[in-house]
């Protein structure tokens, strides 16, 4: 960061102080719902403590609980936050001060979005038109054209960055909003929906499902990744295991229930990918946010104040010092990529494609005589 970013962003940090101060000063109990005592994915009411974390990567105050269901392995957020919560955690994250900084990371990551579309192309029977729900500042849909000229590419965003995406050109049309609410007022509009990364943060994965089925024509195809609860890393590194990320993410659904809740929701579904949908950062990613827990804070409006002169030296020491940890860890993240991430059952996300079923097929049949449960 230029010695003029710096000082931005130490003025803009100043201005948002108040703000974040007055907003903690009943503590973090306001941002929780009441907690559950039956599983959200299947209704049961055994469950058990699975994680205790804090917030590793802004640091803002507050505990997080993952619970985890004794009959079907759902992981989620319990209690899981609520409206005012989901506001107070997300802000300045992927927007405000985090919008530079992750902005870099996702631009940067033309292979896997490319990959990614790759993915789809055996599925695909020529021209389409593709919804990427969660679509972000529309990075994934800019490099998918590439491998994907023939489909048209729209997104969607609860933010301003499909708006953004539009603009840009990197997307045919940008919407703001709810998915839900998009389906509803624009049935049987697309060929293929997208949800890269994005099940996981939403309050009511059941809904989203629907709402894909929805959206999509009779045939169109349904493309998911979530992270894998059930992979080798995430035992392994503990708290540390990136893709738990509390407290944005609520649901953690293993890939026997999410193909489940595909069928009885009215998909078939056509493949289930693992090393291909793993991003190799698991140990770099963990030995950074250790690194930056140990270290004293970086200046944030969530602090009562900032840091003094020594704290910002003894924080540029511990960062430097960590250097070869995290150099050796990039090392053997990417000496364990390919095919020994399938093999050790180390990917940290699974993929799945579903096509979606016509009313009177053999799913959607079934789903209309029982309904589907709700999450």
């Amino acid at each position: 960061m230029s010695s003029g970013s710096r000082k931005a962003r130490t003025l803009r940090v100043a201005a948002l102080r108040t703000a974040y101060q007055e907003e903690l000063a009943h503590g973090t109990a306001v941002f929780f719902a009441p907690r559950v005592h039956r599983c959200p994915w299947c209704g049961s009411s055994r469950l058990g403590g699975h994680l205790h974390t804090t917030d590793l990567f802004q640091h803002k105050p507050g505990v997080f609980v993952l619970d985890r269901c004794h009959d079907c392995g759902h992981l989620f957020q319990n209690p899981r936050l609520n409206e005012r919560g989901l506001a107070f955690y997300y802000r300045d994250f992927y927007d405000g001060l985090g919008e530079e900084r992750l902005g870099g990371v996702f631009g940067g990551r033309t292979a896997s979005y490319r990959s990614r579309a790759q993915s789809v192309r055996p599925h695909l029977a020529g021209a389409a038109e593709w919804l990427d729900v969660g679509t972000g500042h529309g990075h994934f849909c800019e490099s998918a054209r590439d491998v994907l000229p023939a489909v048209a590419f729209d997104g969607l965003d609860r933010s301003d960055g499909a708006e953004i995406a539009q603009r840009a050109g990197r997307v045919r049309r940008g919407h703001r909003g709810a998915f839900p609410d998009l389906a509803e007022r624009m049935p049987g509009s697309y060929d293929v929906v997208s949800m890269f990364h994005y099940l996981e943060h939403c309050t009511a994965p059941q809904r989203e499902l629907e709402a894909a089925r929805t959206v999509l024509r009779p045939g169109g195809l349904l493309v998911i990744d979530v992270p894998d609860p059930e992979s080798r890393y995430a035992q392994l590194l503990g708290r540390w295991w990136l893709p738990w990320l509390q407290p944005q993410h609520l649901h953690l659904v293993p890939a026997a229930n999410l193909r489940r809740r595909l069928t009885e929701t009215g998909f078939t579904v056509l493949a289930e990918e693992h090393a291909e949908a793993h991003d190799a950062v698991d140990l770099v990613a963990a030995a950074w946010v250790a690194l930056d827990t140990v270290a004293p804070r970086e200046d944030s409006p969530w602090l009562a104040s900032p840091p003094g002169a020594w704290s910002r030296a003894l924080r540029t020491v511990v960062l430097l010092a960590g250097v070869p940890l995290l150099l050796a860890a990039t090392l053997v993240d990417r000496l364990v990529a390919g095919p020994l991430t399938g093999r050790l059952r180390l990917a940290n996300a699974y993929r799945l494609i579903a096509r979606r079923d016509p009313e009177d097929g053999p799913h959607g049949a079934q789903r209309a005589r029982e309904g589907t449960p709700c999450c």
